[in-house]
């Protein structure tokens, strides 16, 4: 199994659970969400939550609490965010990114 934060895992587990089409991966050291083949968000090891978001809208998502900019490789990745954990501890936080990572990765072309 994975390293990632279990509670935060079935929290976005029950909030995509009308969704179709979704599947759970280990990916960057944590539990990814995808649909149609797309990742969407994940669970990370690091505690809180990483989120795909429209690559045009991540300099205004950054003004949110708790956020910041995805490294990868040394390099800021645009239309990736990490959410730290005191950004997603009420429904209603989690919920925003869950329907925000959701929505752009349903709106990309399938990946089967």
């Amino acid at each position: 199994m994975v390293a990632c934060d279990d509670e935060l895992a079935f929290r976005i587990r029950a909030l995509l659970s009308g969704e179709s089409n979704v599947d759970e991966k280990p990916m960057f050291g944590g539990l990814a969400f995808l649909i149609n083949g797309n990742m969407a968000l994940a669970a990370s090891s690091r505690g809180g939550l990483m989120v795909r978001v429209p690559p045009e809208q991540t300099e205004v998502l950054l003004e949110y609490p708790h956020t910041e900019p995805m490294i990868m490789s040394g390099r800021e990745t645009r239309g990736w965010l990490r959410v730290a954990g005191e950004g997603v501890r009420t429904e209603r936080q989690l919920s925003r990114w869950v329907t925000l990572g959701s929505d752009y990765a349903r709106k990309l072309p399938a990946k089967y």
